[in-house]
């Protein structure tokens, strides 16, 4: 049998109220520079930090919450941080890859050069020659 809320021990509602706060303070720190940063490429960066430790936080309060109350160890909520930490990095890269292949196919000039054509691997890198002495 679950308890209420109001019977939770302070420690725990501590603990459960901080992980919320931190998690949703992240969440919200990503969906702010979703919305601020100018191009595609800047604003595929912020999401990521919502998604991650934001959920990582959220994910922890629910577990602490969740034992607690119920008495027994709950871990059920590891699943959704695993599957959202499994799926976020490659929806992203897939997005950036496409918006990249896009741009690059109608010829907009803010998108970085494809190194494989333009020029030698070693001048994006910034290595110099060594045959050029």
């Amino acid at each position: 049998m679950m308890q209420s809320a109001a019977d939770m021990p302070v420690w725990a509602a501590i603990a459960v109220a901080f992980f919320l706060l931190i998690g949703s303070g992240l969440a919200l720190i990503g969906a702010i520079g979703f919305l601020r940063l100018p191009t595609f490429y800047e604003r595929i960066h912020a999401p990521t930090l919502g998604t991650s430790w934001g959920i990582g936080g959220i994910m922890l309060a629910s577990m602490i919450f969740f034992t607690v109350s119920s008495g027994r160890l709950v871990f059920h909520e590891i699943l959704i941080g695993i599957f959202v930490t499994v799926t976020t990095p490659i929806t992203f890269m897939l997005l950036a890859r496409a918006a990249l292949h896009r741009d690059r196919a109608e010829g907009n000039g803010n998108v970085p050069d494809n190194p494989n054509r333009s020029q030698p691997a070693r001048e994006v890198l910034g290595e110099s020659d060594p045959r050029r002495g």
